[in-house]
């Protein structure tokens, strides 16, 4: 299921309350205050008529003028306070839902990642929350204080003079079907310009993440093309949601204008025949004025309301993605935890329903202790097994057992702290050298984290280092190289204690030295800790207790490397090809 095939979900709405409800009380209180601002506006009216009353008739018009001064500055006040409190609430809305978000997708699934763009998943976590703060201040409470401020303000123009409260009505009535007919617009205009931005997202990690690749092949230009078009469309589904927007606003504006000068024309009629003097109509004019407010706020909650309700629905897209039970981290084995034993049962696995099996029955088993050695042509399933083991994928059938015990009633996080892993590529994250071999195990004392650095070999490269173990190592550690990241990798293995090593060509990118140390020390580990290698030296090979010979997804032998030679003629001729390579 990718991110935009999910199945639907609660409303939107029901997602922005879910954030909303743990600052309900202060949204209620800035609520409020906004409320009290609108009063102290609307009072204004009846007390300008008064004061109108009050000249005309040659009375004292001091108290009027001290209470319009006084609302006026009360109004100012109010709007202040209400107003930050709004946006401190907002924010606090939009930080409740970037941990709540950012918290799920590590737990994701990792075929769930598989089939996402890690940039489009960015811009959910970031463009997409920060909308969320005007759908709470501008939508969410915009449309309770515009409803209730809009509802006292007919009753009041009502109370002044009901013909002239038809009149403006009438035109409301009018502008309100126009809008109707705009806000669907809205509405998928803001989506589009929102999947947009994701796509744009994308299309930079992507380039990103390669970027040496794109430089070494010289397709700058056409990559530059594509980000380009991204942004391009992301310009165009943003206008095209802002010229919506735009006419919805001014259809609003427009409306109250034609209620202005309509209630002009027909209040001086009113005001020549005698019916209303011209206090009333002074008011009710004041009354129109103040009535801008509430239907641009009512207007303008609505046409937020469809962006945001947008960036709702991408936010449940991916809390609707497959992820993994939240859970404690559970304790690392305590030193001298005997190590663990392991076994394959007739396992089929298949990336995907419409990809083809990567393991057709795959069988054997890992006793505790030892070094076990995964060798077989490209492709043949071999990486596939450590994923399988860490259970970042589920197995299609068959079974996958550690110490008897079938992976699926393992819970996660005690499954993964028994386990070490080194994958392929050996992933250094940016941040200090220190953070990174901490990672797994950050209670690890100085004395631990020295030995370990000593026996891989990473002492001397933090001497060597201008900030030792705080210097920062670049992003995907670029400042180190590929050997210096793989010993790293095995180093922060090793902190964990595991009592399953899992080495997936662990030594591929070390000189002959360091290889050396290297394979001396898991030869060393393999004494108290089961260690499982995909390797395709044979100095790594036959090293091994035993070798796991693996083609096209099936084991098709198990055995020593003595055995194996003259038993098997895929081994014997990989092992052939090894000593060519190393002859060389």
């Amino acid at each position: 299921m990718s991110l935009t095939e999910t199945e639907s979900g609660p409303p939107a709405r029901r997602l922005l309350l879910e954030y909303v409800r743990p600052h309900r009380w202060a949204l209620l209180g800035g609520a409020v205050l906004s409320l009290l601002t609108g009063a102290t506006g609307l009072m204004l009216p009846l007390v300008a008529r008064d004061l109108i009353g009050d000249l005309a008739d040659d009375r004292a018009i001091t108290g009027a003028v001290l209470l319009m001064s006084a609302l006026v500055v009360a109004n100012a006040v109010l709007g202040a306070v209400g107003s930050y409190v709004l946006r401190r609430t907002a924010e606090s809305v939009v930080l409740g839902a970037r941990r709540s978000l950012s918290s799920y997708l590590l737990r994701l699934r990792v075929p769930a990642v598989d089939r996402s763009e890690a940039g489009d998943l960015m811009a959910r976590i970031t463009s997409d929350t920060t909308l969320l703060r005007e759908v709470t201040t501008d939508s969410l409470v915009g449309v309770g204080t515009g409803g209730l401020t809009l509802v006292a303000t007919v009753v009041l123009m009502g109370f002044v003079d009901p013909v002239l409260l038809a009149v403006t009505l009438a035109v409301i009535a009018g502008a309100g079907t126009v809008l109707g007919l705009i806000v669907p617009r809205i509405s998928r205009a803001s989506r589009q310009a929102q999947d947009a931005v994701g796509v744009m997202g994308a299309s930079l990690e992507r380039v990103l993440g390669a970027l040496r690749t794109v430089k070494a092949s010289g397709a700058e230009p056409r990559e530059e093309r594509v980000l380009h078009e991204a942004a391009q469309e992301s310009w165009r589904q943003s206008v095209r949601a802002a010229k919506w927007s735009a006419a919805a606003g001014n259809t609003a504006g427009l409306s109250m204008q034609i209620a202005f000068i309509t209630v002009l024309a027909v209040g001086g009629a009113r005001v020549a025949t005698g019916a209303i003097d011209i206090g009333t109509l002074v008011a009710f004019l004041l009354f129109v004025f103040y009535l801008m407010a509430p239907v641009s706020q009512l207007v303008g909650a609505v046409t937020r309301y469809q962006t945001g309700s947008a960036a709702l629905s991408r936010i449940q897209e991916a809390l609707r993605l497959p992820a993994e039970p939240a859970a404690r981290p559970a304790p690392l084995p305590e030193p001298g935890t005997a190590p663990a034993a392991l076994a394959f049962r007739d396992v089929r696995f298949r990336y995907a329903d419409d990809l083809p099996f990567v393991h057709h029955g795959v069988t054997f088993t890992v006793p505790a202790q030892g070094m076990t050695a995964f060798v077989g042509p490209s492709g043949a399933g071999k990486t596939t097994v450590f994923s399988l083991i860490e259970r970042f994928y589920e197995p299609h059938s068959g079974t996958i057992t550690l110490d008897g015990r079938d992976l699926a009633d393992w819970e996660l996080p005690r499954l993964r702290a028994s386990i070490g892993y080194v994958e392929q590529d050996a992933p250094v994250l940016s941040g200090s050298l220190r953070d990174n071999l901490l990672l797994g195990n950050p209670e690890a004392d100085d004395a631990t984290l020295a030995r370990v650095l000593k026996t891989t070999r990473l002492d001397g490269l933090v001497d060597r280092l201008p900030d030792g173990l705080d210097t920062l190592v670049g992003h995907r550690g670029t400042k180190l190289s590929g050997g210096e990241r793989q010993r790293v990798a095995i180093a922060r293995a090793l902190l964990r204690r595991p009592r399953l090593l899992l080495l997936d060509e662990a030594t591929s990118q070390l000189d002959a030295v360091n290889e050396a140390a290297l394979r001396d020390t898991v030869a060393d580990v393999a004494r108290t800790t089961t260690v499982l290698v995909v390797a395709h030296r044979l100095s790594t090979v036959t090293a091994a207790d035993r070798i796991v010979v693996m083609d096209a997804g099936r084991v098709r032998a198990v055995g020593t490397h003595r055995e194996l030679v003259t038993g098997d003629p895929l081994y014997a001729e990989l092992a052939a090809t090894q000593f060519l390579a190393t002859a060389e």
